[in-house]
């Protein structure tokens, strides 16, 4: 399982706005030339970003994009999940999934715990940690 390079760049645009007083708009071009993500792709990160609700977006010439909350409240987990969409590191895990061969199944109970302590990790530290 390999994290998606726009995860890295989510982690690193949220890690460069943590840097920062909270409440300070910083803009996309700003993070784009720190953090050298390509600005368009960068855009995207922070529209889904915004959706999941961890940064809000302000237009306008004094626009750009800050946190949504203070950063010791945004877990790493937090910003993956907003990337990934929920972690399943095999489709078996994945909610709602129905397998077909559940009960007899010796690999599935490893690979859940493996998910669980992996999501655990993620979560051990928020942004403020990491800053």
């Amino acid at each position: 399982m390999q994290l998606t390079r726009q995860c890295e760049y989510a982690l690193r645009t949220m890690l460069e706005l943590a840097s920062h007083p909270f409440g300070e708009i910083i803009s996309s071009k700003t993070i784009s030339e720190r953090q050298d993500i390509p600005e368009d792709f960068l855009k995207k990160t922070i529209h889904l970003l915004a959706v999941n609700g961890l940064v809000n977006t302000v237009r306008g010439t004094q626009g750009g994009v800050r946190l949504a909350k203070n950063a010791a409240e945004i877990k790493v987990s937090d910003v993956v999940e907003a990337i990934e969409g929920p972690v399943a590191i095999n489709p078996c895990l994945a909610s709602g999934y129905v397998c077909p061969n559940r009960s007899k199944c010796r690999i599935s109970p490893v690979l859940a715990r493996a998910q669980q302590a992996f999501m655990a990790e993620l979560s051990k530290n928020s942004l403020a940690d990491l800053v």
